[in-house]
């Protein structure tokens, strides 16, 4: 099977001698191209800078972070990133956000502001968005850009309930459209279950967990009354709050 990245022996250590922090040490993981996996741990504990290793934006201290078999040396147009800020320009209006990448196209553009729900809004401002509006105009831009990794850090942290179910059921509408690989960083385990093929808990420098989600799509609230999920849910806690 492709795998989108292979992370061998991956170690991050910021700074030296006794004041050094090692948020991550000697970590292994694959990633199959198409997954949608979740990257769940507690705050602090190595998740995000994961991520920003497999975006490029981080050099690790020692091991590899491959993508496609190439190793992954910087950022690339190839892996597209959404952040837990909102990190679209306040100058341009939804469109030109859209629009900004060096992959999009026209056509796309129109498709992914349609996509996801902003038709209409074309040419409103930043400024003049909610929260998840703005959340919106960041996914659609991702899409857009034709990436064939998304990596989201804790995009929709901030946002109320309905907001993010109303986003989740968007980016798992895009990404099944799609077939791209997303990994998706949480805290929280309730957007992992309802999100993920697999979930894995980073904890402790390393991988803590890595477990398969058998639950059918669509998942929504009533999930929450499942025995299986009840019974995963109550494992992944057991894992966060380990040793």
């Amino acid at each position: 099977m492709s795998h989108a990245f292979e992370i061998l022996d991956l170690t991050v250590q910021f700074g030296k001698g006794a004041e050094a922090v090692t948020p991550l040490r000697s970590l292994d993981l694959d990633v199959p191209k198409g997954q949608f996996l979740c990257i769940l741990g507690p705050s602090g504990q190595g998740k995000s800078t994961l991520l920003r290793c497999m975006a490029g934006l981080l050099r690790p201290t020692s091991g590899t972070v491959a993508s496609f078999g190439a190793k992954v040396s910087g950022p690339s147009a190839d892996r597209g990133m959404v952040f837990q800020q909102d990190a679209i320009p306040s100058w341009l209006r939804v469109w030109d956000n859209v629009a900004l990448g060096s992959r999009s196209q026209k056509a796309s553009v129109d498709y992914f502001i349609e996509a996801v729900g902003l038709k209409g809004r074309e040419r409103s401002w930043p400024k003049e968005l909610s929260g998840g509006m703005r959340r919106r105009v960041a996914i659609a831009a991702v899409f857009a850009n034709d990436p064939d990794i998304l990596l989201m850090d804790e995009p929709f942290s901030s946002l109320d309930h309905l907001t993010r179910a109303g986003l989740h059921e968007t980016v798992l509408d895009l990404w099944e459209n799609s077939g791209k690989t997303v990994v998706f960083v949480t805290h929280d385990v309730d957007e992992a279950i309802t999100l993920a093929d697999r979930i894995v808990v980073v904890a402790g420098g390393g991988v803590r967990a890595d477990v398969e989600v058998p639950f059918e799509r669509p998942r929504g609230d009533d999930l929450r009354m499942d025995a299986g999920a009840h019974a995963l849910r109550s494992a992944l806690l057991k894992q966060l709050v380990g040793p």
